[in-house]
């Protein structure tokens, strides 16, 4: 479980600004029961938690596309910095808030239709976090809008778009790091609307060479 609360360079999450975010959204947290009055136990206090960070990152970062932002980030601190992101950029983020509070988090993608009527297809990012009582449960911080809804409800998995079409993907395999090509798609481009345009895919039958051999329609 250690990788899974590792540093890197694009989850900086001992970055000053990181540190303190991920401060802020616990000391804002109340970890006692309002109907009881009861300290909760610490399985429920970290649940607690990775859902205020969850909903931070998720309200508080714009979507790179939804509201037309720039720049184009990757880096951890950078998303915090501009409070934007692509889907990936905003997953990196909530990862390093969960990790710098000492919560596993790791990443997890699909193949999905970019205008929801088959090719042309791009991945779309999000996050696994470690809870007790659930094991690896997914969340999707991409931010919600008409139409999407991603909530966190464990068991139950809310995440914002399905895998219904054909030639979509949903790869069950988690992360401790972000894939490569993600990484370099943010890093090249700038502007939001050439990110649009080059989005990363990643056919399903290519996935074991990226550490996904498992999927699910």
């Amino acid at each position: 479980m250690e990788e899974y609360l590792q540093t890197s360079d694009i989850i900086d999450w001992r970055h000053p600004t990181v540190l303190e975010q991920a401060r802020q959204i616990a000391s804002e947290r109340h970890y006692q029961d309002p109907t009881m009055g009861k300290p909760k136990t610490e399985a429920h206090q970290t649940e607690n938690l990775a859902k205020a960070c969850f909903e931070w990152v998720r309200d508080q970062v714009a979507h790179s596309v939804d509201h037309q932002m720039n720049p184009v980030t990757c880096r951890a601190s950078d998303v915090l910095k501009y409070k934007t992101g692509y889907c990936y950029a905003k997953s990196h983020l909530l990862a390093a808030l969960l990790r710098a509070n000492n919560i596993p988090a790791g990443f997890c993608y699909q193949r999905l239709s970019l205008n929801d009527q088959g090719a042309p297809y791009c991945l779309h990012g999000f996050n696994a976090v470690y809870l007790e009582a659930f094991g690896w449960y997914r969340i999707d911080s991409r931010g919600n809008r008409n139409g999407i809804n991603a909530q966190f409800t464990p068991p139950h998995k809310q995440l914002a778009f399905p895998a219904k079409l054909a030639g979509e993907v949903e790869f069950q395999e988690v992360l401790a790091e972000p894939l490569l090509l993600v990484v370099d798609v943010l890093k090249r481009y700038e502007d939001w609307e050439q990110a649009l345009h080059n989005l990363p895919d990643l056919l399903p039958e290519n996935g074991e060479k990226h550490g996904l051999s498992t999927v699910s329609v």
